[in-house]
């Protein structure tokens, strides 16, 4: 783990930061090579859209991860007048579901400016979300929040100490304050930043063949990041929120399973597209 990289100055350079950044640099990337190059989009239409569901997405996520650890993480120092820890970001804390919640929205009043498919945007969407994610996860497991249950498989790691895992150890008295290690825990960030790569590969690949089916390759990344998300939950160490004997995020993958599947039968249900429709700047 390496949280803190570098200084520039005053600015102190976050793993966590400049993941997201080089995520989401990737997923603009390759997303307007599609759009431009595949869904005949303006080539300025990508980047306008990106802006408005990062803003959003960030916006959405940060406020789910708030609300969710409120009182083990945000209630005291709130208490004291001190709200900056609200916003920062740069330090991790940001709640995927919530995030996609925000980037629908955005994705939705963009779509409806623009005059386009909603359904088409959020195919090209979605091809290169888990681009973005995965590296996002690369972040997590540099910051050492996301960790997984206490293991001694050989891929478990030790978080140093004054870590999200090392303080949860301690603070449960699985290990004395003097510890310099937490105890092993399995990788749970790269286990799904690895289901990610592979996600976007798979999508990739789809949306090239059947970019001309609007809602296709939507549920499909629904479905299959549903799946990911769920089986890498029941590894998850770290405290969550629960939901009945579920964490919240495995309810939030099986509602992802039914829009996933009525995607599908959207897609299914209408006729193909000569070409998506494309959008101005």
């Amino acid at each position: 783990m390496c949280s803190e990289l570098f200084q520039l100055g005053p600015l102190t350079i976050r793993a966590f930061g400049l993941s997201l950044a080089i995520g989401f640099a990737a997923a603009l990337w390759v997303g307007s090579y599609l759009a431009t190059r595949i869904a005949g989009h303006h080539p300025d239409s990508t980047p306008n859209l990106a802006i408005w569901m990062i803003v959003a997405g960030i916006i959405g996520a940060r406020i789910a991860y708030v609300a969710e650890h409120w009182n083990s993480e945000f209630a005291d120092a709130a208490r004291h007048g001190d709200f900056l820890p609200l916003i920062r970001v740069d330090q991790g804390g940001l709640m995927f579901y919530g995030g996609m919640a925000g980037a629908i929205v955005a994705l939705a009043l963009y779509a409806r400016l623009k005059k386009t498919s909603f359904f088409s945007l959020a195919d090209l969407v979605t091809t290169v979300l888990p681009l973005g994610h995965a590296f996002g996860r690369i972040g997590c497991f540099l910051h050492g929040c996301c960790y997984g249950r206490i293991s001694q498989a050989a891929c478990a790691v030790s978080f140093p100490k004054y870590s999200p895992a090392w303080y949860d150890h301690a603070e449960n008295g699985l290990i004395p304050p003097t510890a310099l290690h937490s105890l092993p825990v399995l990788p749970t960030q790269l286990f799904e930043a690895t289901g990610n790569f592979l996600i976007f590969a798979l999508l990739f690949y789809c949306y090239r063949r059947w970019s001309n089916r609007p809602g296709l390759i939507a549920g499909l990344y629904c479905l299959a990041y549903a799946l990911l998300r769920f089986g890498v939950e029941a590894l998850r160490g770290d405290p969550r929120m629960p939901v009945g004997p579920l964490s919240i995020s495995q309810a939030a993958s099986l509602a992802l399973v039914v829009v996933g599947l009525a995607l599908f039968a959207h897609s299914l249900s209408r006729p193909t597209t000569t070409a998506t429709p494309k959008t101005d700047a």
